[in-house]
């Protein structure tokens, strides 16, 4: 089972670049951000962690753009995958998406995840022009359309929300056909057939923590859809607790994704050392 550190991007405290480059020195196997384009002030969206319309954090507000955080953390570092947990498609035009995960897919010699949401946000999404009740036929729409823009050599694609004619786009990503998609979002048997269908893999929520049956549902339905394989699976960790570590890793999960503090460089580095030296791993 992999080890992988996310940081909740903002514009204070360590930095992407500084913290990918301690999150591969400690000896972690990946690092992620986060994405929102904005916070619409006055919502009915409820938080699916707080239950109401309250938001957890403040840095929701003050998230950095994932593709630019992982860009400097790209070249800074040189083994560690680099990944969005998660990053919000349909916010985006998906002709020029395709075209940054390329790039960054491509620089980075071919180390990006590509973790995405369908967005609990709903007037987030309205004022990109989604409809949130069409939002899971818009996002697999939009990973078809890309997909085709990264293995075809005339890609096109006809859709309700992406249409595009015969094309050219490069660089096409080192991963291929695609660099893996992995949904983050609440469990559920619609959840699961949507991954099977459209996507390679899970990351839950953080209120889900007793995961043994729903991995099990997520890999009949996998199976059940044709899949070859096994789903990847990345379970948000909290604490580093042995025993359910050690549960998850006999479950066959892939990653135990921890958060990092919203602090300095010092405190941070000094937080990844400790949990690497909890977790056993090392440089």
């Amino acid at each position: 089972m992999r080890y992988g550190i996310s940081l909740f991007t903002s514009d204070r405290g360590i930095t992407p670049a500084t913290a990918a480059q301690a999150v591969e020195k400690c000896g972690f196997d990946a690092f992620y951000v986060p994405e929102h384009t904005h916070i619409p002030v006055n919502r009915a969206s409820n938080h699916p962690g707080t239950g109401t319309d309250a938001l957890p954090d403040d840095r929701y507000m003050r998230t950095l753009d994932p593709w630019v955080a992982l860009g400097t953390a790209a070249s800074v570092t040189s083994r560690i995958r680099l990944g969005t947990s998660v990053a919000l498609p349909l916010e985006h035009d998906p002709i020029t998406l395709a075209k940054t995960i390329a790039s960054l897919d491509h620089l980075s010699g071919g180390r990006v995840t590509f973790g995405v949401g369908y967005g609990w946000n709903a007037e987030e999404l309205a004022d990109h022009g989604v409809d949130p009740k069409k939002r899971r036929t818009a996002l697999r729409e939009y990973l078809e359309a890309m997909q085709a823009l990264w293995t075809q050599e005339e890609a096109s694609y006809e859709g309700q929300f992406v249409k595009f004619g015969p094309s050219w786009a490069w660089p096409k990503p080192i991963q291929q056909p695609r660099p893996p998609v992995l949904v983050g979002a609440g469990a559920s048997e619609k959840t699961f057939g949507w991954i099977a269908r459209s996507a390679d893999g899970w990351i839950t929520t953080p209120i889900e923590q007793d995961i043994e049956d729903n991995v099990t549902l997520l890999r009949k339905i996998w199976a059940d859809a044709g899949r070859t394989g096994q789903p990847e699976i990345i379970v948000l960790a909290g604490k580093p607790d042995a025993d359910k570590l050690a549960r998850w890793q006999d479950l066959g999960v892939s990653e135990a994704l921890f958060g990092m503090p919203d602090a300095d460089e010092d405190q941070v580095v000094t937080y990844l050392e400790r949990l690497a030296g909890k977790l056993g791993i090392g440089a």
